[in-house]
């Protein structure tokens, strides 16, 4: 029998075992190539949603094998709820502890009174039945692209009267009233936690413009062994973006990024493919429930998940 809970404290390194499996068989069926090299960068997963949203891992547990057959992630804010990575283990494919993990965070949100979001692989067609079947509708693609920093870095346009400069944690009201402006949510939360960056892996941008000192775009970036993504991120225009971009790229000159962007905005797209990006995955934000179109650009991350 299969039964959905709360993770406890003592699974942690059996859901990183379980988020390992999971994960590196899809992608080595369905694309030739795992994610992960090893479990570390699995347990990296678990360890930061845990330190950002404490006790909310859901896991399913069959009581008759006495292990776990799937778990997920969530985030309460107060605008929404976001569904964070979802895993079933291959050995329970087809029954059904995905679509008892998503039905099970939906009547949280709903319990709420919240709209539900998430962004998941436009590729996976099984967990985009499992959400389709929820009620969530698609709202914005991405295409996910990877590319090797020059050596020498890029150029990095700032638009004229503005500069780049390190978040602070007095910046996180303004982020967040700028995000609450550009797409309609608050997820301050983890704005703090990106900037206070207690697991050393996390750096965090904003473009300030200088005669009044508004913020008018952020980058938030991980960079880790194994894990080098740009993201979340919410900027006004296309050049804030390829500015704030332009300049998490120059942390890292010669290593492999990756950077999802919406594909919408053709110059950010086209800045990537300048630098020699190219497509490894697509994905789609989905909502249940009130959805804001963005008047601005976004761009995701999945540690932690964000919609």
């Amino acid at each position: 029998m299969l039964t959905v809970r709360t993770m406890e404290s003592s699974e942690r390194e059996e859901v990183a075992a379980l988020i390992y499996d999971s994960t590196n068989a899809w992608y080595k069926k369905n694309r030739g190539f795992i994610a992960f090299g090893d479990v570390a960068g699995a347990r990296q997963i678990v360890d930061t949603y845990e330190l950002l949203d404490p006790g909310c891992t859901l896991v399913v547990y069959d009581d008759v094998q006495k292990r776990l057959a799937g778990s997920c992630f969530y985030h309460p804010r107060p605008t929404h709820v976001s569904l964070g990575i979802l895993n079933s283990h291959p050995d329970y494919a087809g029954q059904g502890a995905a679509k008892m993990l998503a039905a099970r965070i939906a009547e949280i949100a709903a319990e709420q009174n919240k709209p539900l979001r998430l962004v998941s692989s436009a590729m996976n067609l099984d967990s985009f039945s499992v959400y389709s079947r929820l009620g969530f509708v698609p709202t914005e693609f991405f295409q996910d692209t990877v590319l090797t920093v020059p050596s020498g870095g890029v150029a990095v346009p700032v638009p004229d009267g503005f500069q780049l400069r390190s978040a602070v944690l007095g910046d996180v009201d303004a982020m967040a009233n700028l995000e609450m402006t550009v797409q309609g949510i608050d997820r301050r939360q983890d704005f703090r936690y990106f900037i206070e960056n207690q697991q050393g892996i996390w750096t965090t941008t904003v473009l300030e413009r200088l005669s009044d000192g508004k913020i008018t775009g952020f980058l938030a970036a991980i960079n880790r062994d194994g894990t080098t993504t740009a993201g979340p991120g919410c900027m006004l225009n296309e050049d804030a973006a390829v500015a704030l971009i332009a300049n998490e790229l120059n942390r890292t000159p010669g290593k492999t990024r990756i950077v999802i962007a919406p594909s919408r905005f053709s110059a950010v797209v086209q800045f990537l493919y300048s630098l020699g990006a190219k497509n490894v995955e697509t994905h789609i934000s989905q909502c249940k429930g009130e959805f804001i179109k963005p008047n601005g650009v976004v761009i995701p991350c999945f540690l932690p998940e964000s919609a």
